[in-house]
């Protein structure tokens, strides 16, 4: 069928506008998602778009995107997502067909990106105009803070998203609410976050740079956060949070004591598990440069090849990446490693039984992949949540944004891995690790037979049983989804005004 045109200019794909029965629906049975354009904020919304298809088949799900996303997004979700693509505005010095943050030509542009996406807010405001009824709920990324005050206007709660665990973003919080907490300098030693349980201590160089400069108004992330997110995220009716109870719940209550009285955080992780084996999205599994045939060949040695991918937002310079090539080859382990740069060049004397590839990998396939025995990783959360899904341990080497949290919740909290030595605030502000030390942690992840690398298997497959038990029936994340629909449909039209920011 031929794209329809809406009243606000979006290209919208047709939905389902009539229930099961025949009969004419109401908003009662519509979820609206509107994911931040970054991959690790889209996928994850993505894919819980697939679960909520999936698992609660009386749901008409619609997903907000921009042109340029709509490809990405339409090859991983099911047919019965809709998907609606507002014209992303244009914003110099941004360049025109930008629209999401891996495609940016520099990280310079970052804050123009952001200031971007604010004025996408009188178009989906005249998409929800469109509607014939409020929907039942407006899902949403933090990011896109007009969304509250949107939907707020149409009769709509809203459920904010973030990407992170309750135990990343509690800190976040505790840290903007008490930023004299982390004065302890750079040098300092492990200092305890106000409100957590006391074994949660973090060092300076963990703070996220977000965080540490959200006392400079003129920082231009700072002010975006200020101008247009403002209060925008507490006030918002619930939280979705792509976890697991049983690796998060000891920091829900910390997290919650954010948000306006009543606001519950429901952990539905992992997304990217959520739908089960009724997902459509066989995208996730193409294969481009054969990964998982050449991994096939190496699984004469199970554990015998390390996976090393740093995601698609940290721009790593061509010294650091040398260093790790060195550092990977001096470990006589075989690897495959998924580098992002279009312009380095591997050392010419690489060893044979490495593998580095550019562009898309099915990195789930590849964590799953019995020759992998452990993941070099940024930490994000998503490849955070991806690894232990998989019972892999992890060599965490956190750059940007929360990930040095993440790989302290993961290598230190959870026991599921190690960390290298690093600091906040990406490669410019670390330096370049070398490749001494690079050999040497990939030799401690890939030694399953010292008592360290026995213990961090063990809590590997401990997560592993734990976070798939978590969405398979009657598990803890699959009885919070439902609990969030049911909560949902019974308050249909309750909606509370908290008045305007």
């Amino acid at each position: 069928m031929a794209p329809t045109t809406a009243t606000n200019g979006a290209i919208a794909a047709p939905g389902h506008h009539h229930a099961a029965n025949g009969m004419p629906a109401d908003g009662r049975d519509h979820v609206v998602i509107f994911p931040f354009m970054a991959k690790g904020h889209t996928l994850p919304l993505l894919h819980f778009a697939a679960a909520l298809s999936a698992h609660h088949g009386e749901l008409r799900v619609t997903l907000i995107t921009t042109p340029a996303n709509r490809a990405f997004a339409a090859g991983r979700l099911p047919a019965s997502v809709s998907l609606v693509a507002l014209p992303f505005p244009s914003l110099p010095p941004l360049p025109a067909g930008v629209e999401s943050t891996d495609a940016l030509p520099c990280p310079s542009l970052y804050p123009a990106f952001l200031r971007a996406t604010a004025r996408l807010r009188d178009a989906f405001a005249g998409f929800l105009a469109s509607l014939p009824s409020q929907p039942l709920v407006l899902v949403s990324d933090f990011f896109l803070g007009f969304t509250r005050a949107a939907a707020a206007d149409a009769g709509v709660r809203r459920v904010v998203f973030h990407g992170m665990s309750c135990f990343s973003m509690a800190i976040c919080k505790a840290l903007i609410a008490y930023p004299a907490a982390a004065s302890v300098g750079p040098a300092g030693p492990p200092f305890h976050v106000p409100g957590m349980p006391e074994h949660v201590a973090i060092t300076a160089d963990e703070v996220p740079d977000a965080v540490a400069k959200f006392a400079d108004p003129e920082d231009p992330v700072t002010r975006f956060l200020i101008d247009y997110v403002g209060f925008s995220d507490v006030l918002s009716w619930g939280v979705l949070v792509n976890s697991v109870a049983a690796l998060d719940e000891d920091y829900v209550a910390p997290f919650e004591s954010f948000y306006q009285p009543g606001a519950r955080a429901w952990l539905v992780g992992p997304l990217h598990l959520a739908a089960g084996d009724t997902s459509e999205l066989v995208v996730e599994e193409q294969d481009p440069h054969g990964c998982v045939a050449w991994l096939d060949e190496m699984a004469a040695q199970p554990g015998s090849v390390v996976y090393v991918s740093f995601g698609t937002q940290a721009h790593i310079t061509d010294a650091q990446l040398d260093e790790i090539a060195h550092g990977l080859a001096q470990s006589s382990h075989r690897f495959l490693w998924v580098v992002r740069s279009e312009t380095w060049s591997p050392p010419v004397d690489m060893p044979p039984d490495g593998r580095i590839v550019r562009g898309w990998v099915p990195q789930r396939s590849i964590l799953a992949h019995e020759a992998v025995g452990g993941f070099v990783s940024h930490c994000g959360w998503n490849s955070a949540m991806e690894s232990l899904a998989a019972g892999k341990p992890v060599l965490a080497w956190p750059m940007i944004a929360e990930q040095h949290l993440n790989a302290r919740h993961v290598a230190d909290v959870v026991g599921a891995g190690v960390r290298i030595c690093s600091k906040a605030g990406g490669m410019a502000a670390a330096g370049v690790v070398g490749r001494a030390e690079v050999e040497e942690k990939v030799r401690q992840l890939m030694d399953a037979d010292g008592e360290a690398g026995k213990n961090m298997r063990a809590r590997a497959a401990w997560a592993q049983q734990t976070v798939k038990s978590a969405v398979s029936d009657g598990g803890a994340s699959r009885v919070a989804l439902r609990k969030l629909v049911d909560e949902l449909q019974r308050t249909y039209g309750d909606i509370v005004s908290e008045g305007e920011m």
